[in-house]
């Protein structure tokens, strides 16, 4: 049996059940970029959800050892970064909880009656599902939107699951690659929102090397 697979390119209407329609977009944005708002955004509008939130993870145990700012600092770098974005927010439930990021914790602290969740990937992601812990539980607690680039295509991990595929501008920003040019005293301006910027200047983030 195929996977089933669904295309989302324009909005689509309101739940008939009026649940708030809620999207999940985690990672370590370490720094947080301009292309993490636009996909935040972007989603929002093309499933017509009430809100999305970025939830910086907290212990992001597949990247031990390779997070360079703290969780407190990445969280307030992802409010300033969505201040004043329509519909776009932060949650720091992985910031405020002990222990390893795991994404079944995450939906199942912020699902509950009269919430729909939509759990917000990029291909990279979406490609990484067979090394997540609780995998099969996630499926069941939300739906999995899956982000593709020009160019980017990603199969779900069996026939069970189910990604509804929403297409998102070709903005090549990684934050491995922006930690990278701090650290040679090379400029974000552009790629990072101002307000990230300013910050990271003010707490000596990624700073050059000596």
């Amino acid at each position: 049996m195929a996977a089933i697979e669904r295309n989302a390119t324009t909005a689509v209407p309101l739940s008939k059940l009026d649940l708030m329609r809620l999207g999940v977009y985690g990672g370590t944005f370490d720094p947080v970029h301009v292309a993490h708002v636009v996909v935040a955004a972007d989603v929002r509008h093309a499933l017509a959800l009430d809100e999305v939130v970025l939830v910086p993870a907290g212990d992001p145990w597949q990247k031990a050892g390779r997070v360079v700012a703290s969780k407190e600092l990445r969280a307030q770098m992802c409010e300033l970064a969505v201040g004043g974005v329509e519909g776009v927010g932060v949650s720091r439930v992985e910031v405020d909880r002990i222990g390893p990021s795991v994404t079944a914790d995450t939906l199942d602290a912020l699902g509950g009656p009269g919430i729909e969740l939509f759990l917000i990937l990029g291909t990279d992601a979406a490609a990484n599902l067979p090394t997540w812990r609780r995998l099969d539980e996630t499926r069941h607690l939300a739906t999995v939107v899956v982000v593709e680039r020009e160019g980017e295509h990603v199969e779900p991990p069996s026939p069970e699951w189910e990604f509804v595929r929403v297409p998102v501008p070709r903005l090549d920003i990684s934050s491995s690659d922006l930690r990278e040019r701090l650290s040679t005293g090379a400029p974000v301006d552009g790629l990072v929102p101002p307000a990230v910027v300013q910050f990271i200047g003010q707490h000596g983030l990624y700073t050059p090397r000596p």
